[in-house]
């Protein structure tokens, strides 16, 4: 989402400034184009060599140089986003007040692309009137405050204070200015992770999945600018932004409920989830006690909630299927396709080293309800969500 940018980063004399360095690494890896400008303070916590060999750009520090000058008006209507990343309280407090004594504050009052600071500084600093003070003066200006963290500060205490970490400062800056509009309008339920199916209070039958594809596919329709709702099973990850709506469930049943509740406002729903097939008849109020040689358990059917949605699908919705093979791949995802009345299944297969659950890659064909096939290669979850929602999005624009 950041391909293209223009990205006009400083940094301010503060500890925190040793994670602009893998900042500037994480834009330029994200596309962006990245100037860099330090204040004189900033020298004495990073190095502008490294700086200038990451951004592949001058790192700028001097108002003026012998016979030439930095021309901080051309800097500030250069960039998309001026990000100051670590913003010190001193830095800050001249931010608020107009002080113009270094080429960062120049570049920043003549600039007139959007703010964004990151502050950085021990607690009681952050917490002292007089910050607060300044940090209400720069929001009333329109410069936006990226949240600090709760942590570790350099001066041994345990606080509030800390920079936010550099993947989360991007994050932040795609979900705030960046997101894309080819599904804006569009309401998208995405399904995601295991069901756990209880046993008794202790036991539980499940399955190995990650919700890392899920959780892909509702990041790549919220860049895209979808109102997006994800239910999800018990995973060990968060989605990437704050304004993707999670709905957690734990059980096949829980993940129906939500999952048909939500459906009927939806435009786009993708169920990515890998759902209990069966469920124990009888749960235990009490802890099973390994008495027996064996434990036999009673299993029944659990609601096929992709059929269930099918039926309920009206034509201006789009309804987007998950299949996992060993064998028969194509015909039985070709046959679900069908019975499920989805518009799309993907297709995972087990035979594939670079798919399945817990992996960061996935290799997937796509069939559409004419049987034509779309193959994905094998590359991160991320990018083969972004082919599916591109492919989508192909295809509702082909039925407009």
């Amino acid at each position: 989402m950041l391909e293209g940018k223009k990205i006009l980063l400083g940094i301010t004399g503060s500890i925190a400034a040793y994670k602009s360095i893998l900042l500037v690494r994480l834009l330029k890896i994200a596309g962006a184009e990245v100037k860099v400008i330090v204040t004189p303070a900033a020298r004495e916590f990073v190095s502008t060599l490294t700086l200038a060999t990451l951004s592949k750009s001058e790192v700028l520090y001097n108002l003026a140089d012998e016979d030439t000058w930095a021309n901080h008006v051309s800097l500030g209507r250069w960039a998309d986003i001026m990000l100051i990343a670590p913003a010190s309280c001193n830095s800050l407090a001249k931010m608020a007040n107009g002080i113009c004594d270094n080429l960062l504050l120049a570049t920043y009052l003549s600039s007139t692309c959007p703010v964004v600071i990151a502050p950085a500084m021990d607690e009681d600093m952050w917490l002292h009137p007089a910050n607060k003070r300044n940090l209400n003066t720069l929001n009333e200006f329109g410069v936006s405050v990226i949240p600090v963290e709760i942590g570790e500060l350099a001066s041994g205490l345990f606080g509030e204070g800390r920079m936010a970490e550099p993947d989360e400062i991007i994050t932040f800056l795609v979900e705030k200015f960046f997101l894309g509009d080819a599904l804006k309008g569009k309401r998208a339920l995405i399904t995601a992770g295991p069901t756990y199916e209880a046993i008794d209070p202790v036991r539980f039958l499940g399955n190995h999945s990650s919700g890392k594809m899920g959780f892909a596919l509702a990041e790549a329709c919220y860049e895209l600018g979808a109102e997006v709702k994800l239910v999800t099973g018990p995973v060990q990850i968060k989605p990437a932004y704050r304004g993707i709506t999670v709905i957690n469930v734990t059980s096949a049943s829980d993940m129906c409920n939500a999952a048909t509740t939500l459906f009927v406002d939806s435009d786009i729903t993708i169920m990515a989830a890998a759902v209990a097939d069966y469920t124990p008849e009888e749960v235990f109020l009490e802890k099973i006690k390994k008495n027996e040689n064996k434990l036999e358990l009673s299993l029944r059917k659990t609601t096929d909630i992709l059929h269930a949605l099918g039926r309920l699908k009206n034509e201006k919705q789009y309804l987007v299927g998950f299949a996992l093979e060993t064998q028969n791949e194509q015909e039985n995802a070709l046959k679900k396709l069908h019975d499920k009345n989805a518009d799309l299944i993907v297709l995972n297969s087990l035979r594939d080293n670079a798919a399945g659950f817990g992996k960061d890659t996935n290799k997937v064909t796509i069939f559409d309800r004419s049987k034509n096939a779309f193959s994905v290669e094998a590359k991160s979850k991320k990018l083969v969500a972004k082919d599916i929602v591109d492919l989508i999005i192909k295809k509702l624009n082909d039925e407009a």
